[in-house]
């Protein structure tokens, strides 16, 4: 009888995700105060902002229910993901995808149980986004926010590669 993979490794990659999340949030709250900026090179800042929504600051001047809710997504899409994980032992790709996203997940449920909004630092400007966003500056995000959208790259790379491979249903 064949021995299934352990579902450790992700889950303790997650774990990591989250560690480095909240150590590095935690840099920031205590050296810069709300609103206070670090120009590091031509095309990024550190810088400390709150985001009460979700991506792109979405649903954030709202009256503070969407804490609860995005607390609640978060930790459905954990369960989800657990599950995934779990139909998914031993593909890689996919697994790796799931956990990078569940401990980005996680540490901005963290963020939102603990201060009711989302710790983000990482500012990045360039000229060309300046039609999309004003001063040329993406929003700003965090490592949670890094490792989601990183996992989502790895999921869609596995759907392609399937799909490629004829394995799509």
């Amino acid at each position: 009888m064949q021995r299934r993979p352990s579902l450790w490794p992700w889950l303790c990659l997650s774990f990591l995700v989250i560690i480095a999340d909240q150590l590095t949030k935690a840099m920031i709250t205590q050296h810069f105060a709300l609103g206070d900026s670090q120009h590091v090179s031509s095309f990024f800042n550190l810088v400390r902002a709150h985001n009460a929504g979700a991506a792109f600051s979405f649903l954030a001047s709202s009256s503070g229910w969407q804490r609860w809710l995005f607390t609640a997504i978060g930790l459905i899409a954990t369960g989800l993901i657990i599950w995934q994980l779990q139909v998914h032992r031993g593909q890689r790709l996919i697994s790796l995808s799931m956990s990078l996203i569940m401990g980005g997940a996680l540490g901005n449920v963290i963020d939102r149980l603990v201060h009711g909004h989302v710790i983000d630092f990482l500012d990045f400007h360039w000229a060309f986004l300046e039609p999309l966003f004003r001063g040329g500056h993406f929003p700003s995000f965090n490592v949670a926010d890094a490792a989601i959208t990183l996992g989502a790259v790895f999921l869609i790379a596995d759907e392609l590669k399937k799909m490629v491979s004829g394995r799509a249903p």
